[in-house]
């Protein structure tokens, strides 16, 4: 293993360290809150924490088969999903999110056995990180190219639109039947934008592999990101008070 090899690997733990603290906390917030969005983040989190650690693991050790299958499932077709799952439930509640959640277990379920039983085009070991071109054939990198591109989408138009709304001093959301109170608008705006900062510096790593390499590339974007990533939920979520729909029973309290 070369030294680059092992700057690597130190970068892919420290980014799997924080995004399984980020996972916790989202879970213990989740215990204490029942709010169903920190219960997606937690299980985004925690895949992208399994994507980290097989990326740990392959530059440290070796890649192997089961290695690179678990990076390409839950860093790059699964991670991004459920983290705009977390958008939906906040912009649209809980009726809308529950309906996207099921059709996204489903497709999370296929994904899964597309993914980890597709056959490979070529052998996969060593310490550099394959690409998705040399291992899998056209379908599971289209997988790969809809789980990461549509929920960034998803994530960065959340941002702006409840920035938009923000500043039109209204409720953050999409739908009058779901109404969040802000306590501190400018937060939550610099919240959502650190959350959307975040997903663009996970697609980046292109842009930085003709400059760090690809694997010191794909390393600084998976540390740099789920960092960024975390800074913004934790300044959005002390910014918004406990949704509450705009009901009958609103009206005599929640």
């Amino acid at each position: 293993m070369t030294e680059s090899d092992s700057l690597t690997a130190v970068l892919a733990a420290a980014a799997a360290l924080i995004a399984l603290a980020f996972a916790l906390m989202c879970l213990d917030r989740f215990l204490n809150r029942r709010q169903p969005h920190e219960l997606v983040w937690s299980v985004a989190m925690g895949l992208f924490s399994v994507g980290s650690l097989a990326m740990w693991f392959g530059e440290s050790v070796g890649w192997n088969t089961l290695a690179f299958r678990l990076f390409f499932l839950t860093g790059a077709v699964l991670n991004v999903a459920w983290l705009a799952l977390g958008t939906v439930y906040l912009l649209a509640g809980r009726r809308v999110g529950d309906v996207v959640r099921s059709w996204l277990i489903a497709a999370s379920c296929f994904a899964s056995g597309v993914v980890l039983f597709a056959p490979l085009r070529s052998s996969v070991g060593g310490h550099e990180l394959p690409t998705g071109r040399e291992v899998f054939g056209p379908f599971s990198r289209a997988l790969a190219a809809i789980g990461s591109g549509v929920p960034a989408l998803v994530i960065i138009g959340g941002a702006l639109w409840s920035a938009w709304r923000i500043m039109r001093g209204n409720s953050p959301t999409v739908t009058s039947s779901v109404h969040r109170h802000v306590d501190a608008p400018r937060r939550l705006v610099i919240g959502n934008a650190l959350i959307a900062l975040g997903t663009l510096v996970l697609s980046g790593s292109g842009s930085l592999a003709g400059r760090f390499g690809k694997d010191e590339a794909f390393a600084i974007t998976l540390l740099t990101g789920v960092t960024v990533l975390f800074v913004g939920f934790l300044v959005a979520s002390n910014s918004l008070a406990r949704a509450k729909r705009t009901t009958a029973l609103a009206l005599i309290g929640d």
